[in-house]
């Protein structure tokens, strides 16, 4: 299907519109940090099981993205948006209202499940909209990028606010109004397209859930009952004899859930590692800076969210002025490559925080290059895996891409998450400790970063900006 043309200030309010969905489907992994320790006293979690109010919602998130992906192919994009929206709406209520363990968990999964379909059909909509012109891509591109590390740093200093100042439930009550108007909105400005038809592949659907589930879960398990433990490796185990399973079933099925010629694509299996490593490394590093400024700099919930903010405003500025300018200057494989080196340069300056250190000294100077870093290397990477894919194709590749950042996060925030508490950061209260712990945090999220740049060389082959493919830019609008 080609680009819908739609009048300029439609097309503009449809764009805010997908950017807010990228805002809040990120923003609901972070926000509900700061709230924890409320959440656990409130509802009578365990130390131990805490945790999996923010796992809960990454591996439903992860899990499903790739059916999401596929759902707004054969259903419309515009409907499964709906239909996401809805769902989080749903798991949002659930979440705030909650008086158990039990029922948090699984409106926390609910609230994943929605964000599954959001993410894939909002990045088809902007396809839709804005594929017929390639300058036009690059920029909406570029505010869309800038929306996914803008709601991750915001969710930690919203969360702040909302918690301190209102109650933890707010922290899920926010989501409420925001999907009532992308309810309201999305009728209005974006572009009803049916669908194409066809069968849902559930046994596809199952098995690559189900393992990338499984896969999510054991290794964000695996720092609390060890990596070589009987749960942990069963756990791997099982999600690698599905994810097997799966690949069998596409290779054997006339409507595959994911044809696996799609990955013959020139360039798309190497933009989705990139997108992978860069979740990787820039997840953990976000997680454990907040750490580092609440448990060693001393900052209470609402100081640690705002110190973020110039960190999310150079990120923004980054994506939507100088990553396009220099992705038509310098080609898209120069600016990933570049993007995730100066990440890993800006890790290893963290690396040296000290346990008397500043916010100005330890932590501004690294933070930005890390910002300047990620808004280089997010944007080639995220449309080139759109764009080599074919059109027919374009909600699967979003929900690709899509996986392979969220995925990406959870395991790169586990493996750290485990490099961090064999150095001391379990230590509570031993500044000492906890800052050797952060960093060798550090030090793991540079290489995962080094790593990612490294594979960028070779796998990513593009020279040109992403939009500027030599292909019609009409035919890389996805049906």
């Amino acid at each position: 299907m080609g680009a819908v043309h739609r009048p300029a200030r439609r097309r503009g309010l449809a764009l805010g519109l997908i950017a807010l969905a990228q805002f809040m489907v990120i923003m609901d992994t972070s926000i509900i940090g700061v709230a924890l320790p409320r959440i656990q006293t409130d509802l009578g979690f365990t130390q131990e099981n805490l945790s999996w109010v923010f796992n809960a919602y990454v591996v439903a998130f992860g899990g499903l993205l790739l059916l999401g992906g596929r759902l707004s192919d054969l259903y419309g994009a515009r409907r499964v948006f709906g239909a996401g929206w809805v769902t989080l709406l749903a798991g949002s209520l659930a979440a705030g209202l909650a008086t158990s363990p039990g029922v948090e968990l699984a409106a926390r999964a609910v609230q994943g499940a929605g964000s599954a379909l959001i993410a894939p059909s909002a990045l088809t909509l902007l396809f839709m909209l804005f594929g017929s012109d390639p300058k036009e891509l690059t920029r909406a591109l570029a505010l869309y990028g800038a929306a996914a590390p803008a709601g991750g740093t915001a969710g930690v200093f919203l969360g702040g606010v909302l918690t301190q100042y209102a109650s933890w439930p707010w922290v899920f009550f926010v989501n409420v109004p925001v999907a009532l108007l992308a309810l309201f909105g999305s009728r209005a400005l974006m572009p009803a397209g049916g669908g194409r038809g066809g069968s849902v592949d559930v046994v596809g659907a199952v098995t690559v859930t189900a393992g990338l589930a499984l896969a999510v879960y054991g290794i964000v398990r695996a720092p609390e009952v060890g990596w070589f433990s009987g749960s942990t490796l069963g756990l791997l185990g099982a999600a690698l004899l599905l994810l097997v399973t799966f690949v069998v079933v596409q290779a054997n099925r006339r409507e595959p859930l994911m044809r696996l010629t799609i990955f013959r694509r020139p360039d798309l299996a190497g933009a989705n590692l990139a997108q992978l490593l860069l979740g990787a490394a820039w997840i953990p590093m976000w997680f454990f800076l907040n750490l580092y400024l609440q448990q060693v700099l001393g900052y209470s919930e609402f100081p640690a969210g705002a110190a973020l903010l110039p960190m999310t405003g150079l990120i923004m500025l980054g994506m939507i002025v100088l990553a396009p300018r220099a992705m038509a200057r310098f080609g898209v494989r120069t600016i990933i490559v570049t993007g995730l080196a100066l990440l890993a340069v800006a890790m290893g300056w963290l690396s040296f925080v000290r346990p008397d250190g500043s916010f100005w000294v330890d932590v501004l100077p690294a933070s930005l290059l890390a910002a300047l870093g990620m808004s280089l290397a997010f944007i080639p990477s995220l449309g080139t895996a759109i764009s080599a894919a074919p059109p027919e194709d374009g909600g699967l590749a979003s929900g690709i891409v899509n996986v392979s950042y969220q995925v990406g996060s959870a395991l790169g925030l586990a493996v750290v998450t485990a490099i961090a508490a064999a150095n001391g950061a379990g230590r509570i209260g031993d500044v000492t400790a906890l800052t050797d712990g952060f960093s060798a945090a550090f030090v793991g999220a540079a290489v995962l970063a080094l790593l990612g740049a490294g594979l960028a060389v070779v796998t990513v082959r593009g020279r040109r900006a992403v939009a500027a493919t030599d292909a019609d830019p009409a035919e890389k609008v996805a049906a």
